[in-house]
């Protein structure tokens, strides 16, 4: 992948320039790839020690680190990518079921966690690979000889082990050869902007895709990767202003927190010029907001999915009309999978070279690709004068009374509306119309009466909720994406206040 070949070039012209920057460690580019030469000892070590080693993937042993420290989970994968090996990141947080799960159906055979319940979990399970801790992989790393010096591998080989990002469904798991991630970063350096000597922050745990890909981006192209085990909104400007951040690659969340800290204080941002987000709904007011305080800041809105890399972006507006990258292939089609025309709603389905091939058959039952070499998460949309216009997942569409109502449109009608927090529409069943919409709320709701009128101001009679519900935290998943089936079982299952 052109991480390794970036690297070494950086490494030899530019030694002292960071690589990647945490709050708990920092790496030279020199540095990184000595570091990485005593760290493939030891992973290398260690799974040639094992008698009865798990399955690999594809012949490649799999590595996985599930760590709290963002610095080290960014060095271990940064560092094992130029060498034969297959890296993945396991959320920490995540259910241990979860966790042992997805390590046995993949053939991971050497974990490092200072987890003593995941430990204990694989033990019971008769995982026949190891798992160490950080302290024990670290004091290997200080005695062991170190393997030879990284080199840019073969196209086809698999490097890194994913998983989707688990707003619909449990993770699944899927495999990007170096070529899919060559495709996937020929698309971002065309228009998302990394480049030699840029200083990106990307707030929150490299085991979510959006922050792993801004590390493995900024490497790419000698840029530095400033990162953090989590999100802090304190020490968000002392960071950009300290450490000359010009670009920042964060969730919608941290933009809200960004013009926040930006109105108490717009001294500290002088250095930044973009803002990277992803997600295709980005509130309106969030842009607004950060042009208000920040003038001098561009927001840019991509859309995409792990599974198949970067689609498209959106450069105003909420971020539901998408302008598509030039080297992907769109297509609207039906449940029959035959394409629909221009501004109706269906399923979108993706070209594109940086595609995994295949979900893990262990993780899930689901395809990614069709025969034609198609692939789709099931997100829908339209076409719409050449921009593609999102609707949301398969769950995000409710059919009442013969209408097709998508769910996402209905919250956005609800964007900037004083003293409401989050909210999430779902779709109910019913008798005679099949379903009607319901709005679930957070926290402090305005009274019924006003909700009303704010939904018959702004939406079409058939999107207008007939059912109103509150309570106290809607669910979401660790990454902060609000889960609407588990916030429509909430309401079934009587756990919501009715208004």
């Amino acid at each position: 992948m052109p991480i390794t070949r970036t690297v070494l070039a950086v490494a030899e012209q530019h030694g002292d320039q960071p690589a990647i920057v945490a709050t708990d460690g920092q790496l030279t580019y020199a540095q990184l790839v000595e570091n990485s030469r005593q760290m493939f000892a030891v992973v290398d070590a260690l799974h040639r020690a094992q008698p009865m080693p798990p399955a690999s993937t594809r012949g490649i042993p799999i590595t996985a680190v599930s760590l709290a420290s963002t610095f080290h989970t960014a060095r271990i994968i940064a560092g094992l990518a130029g060498f034969r090996a297959v890296s993945a990141t396991i959320d920490p947080k995540w259910p241990l079921e979860h966790r042992t799960e997805v390590i046995l159906a993949t053939g991971i055979g050497v974990v490092i966690s200072d987890s003593t319940d995941l430990a204990a979990a694989l033990a019971a399970r008769e995982w026949t690979g190891t798992i160490l801790t950080l302290t024990d992989f670290m004091q290997q790393e200080v005695s062991s000889a170190p393997a030879a010096a990284p080199a840019v591998r073969d196209d086809e080989e698999p490097f890194l082990l994913l998983f989707s990002s688990g707003t619909t469904s449990n993770p699944k798991a899927f495999l990007k050869t170096r070529h899919q991630y060559r495709a996937n970063f020929a698309v971002s350096s065309a228009h998302l902007e990394p480049g030699p000597g840029t200083a990106t922050l990307a707030p929150g745990p490299v085991s979510y895709s959006l922050t792993l890909y801004a590390l493995i981006e900024s490497l790419a192209s000698g840029g530095s990767a400033h990162l953090a085990d989590a999100f802090d909104p304190v020490e968000l400007g002392r960071r950009i202003h300290d450490e000359k951040i010009t670009r920042v690659v964060a969730v919608p969340a941290v933009v809200q927190a960004l013009v926040d800290a930006a109105r108490r204080g717009a001294d500290r941002f002088t250095t930044l010029e973009l803002v990277v987000t992803g997600g295709a709904n980005l509130p309106a007011i969030l842009r607004t907001g950060l042009q208000e305080v920040l003038p001098q800041v561009r927001l840019i809105s991509y859309y995409g999915a792990a599974e198949i890399g970067f689609i498209g972006d959106s450069r105003d507006g909420d971020g539901t009309r998408i302008s598509i990258y030039e080297s992907i292939g769109v297509s609207i089609r039906d449940d029959d999978g035959n394409e629909v025309p221009d501004g109706e709603l269906g399923t979108l389905w993706i070209c594109a070279a940086a595609c995994s091939d295949e979900y893990l058959p262990g993780t899930t039952d689901a395809m990614l690709k069709g025969a034609d070499g198609w692939a789709t998460v099931h997100d829908h949309g339209r076409l719409v004068d050449g921009a593609l216009v999102l609707a949301g997942r398969a769950g995000d569409i409710a059919v009442t009374g013969g209408h097709k109502v998508t769910l996402p449109d209905v919250e956005r009608a609800f964007e900037g509306m004083p003293r409401l927090g989050a909210v999430c529409a779902v779709a109910l069943p019913h008798e005679r119309l099949g379903s009607v919409v319901a709005l679930v709320i957070e926290g402090v709701a305005p009274g019924k009466g006003e909700l009303q009128n704010r939904a018959r101001e702004k939406l079409a009679p058939q999107f207008v909720p007939r059912r109103w519900y509150r309570v106290e935290r809607l669910p979401r998943t660790l990454g902060g994406k609000i889960r609407r089936t588990a916030a429509a079982e909430l309401v079934a299952g009587g756990e919501a206040e009715r208004l």
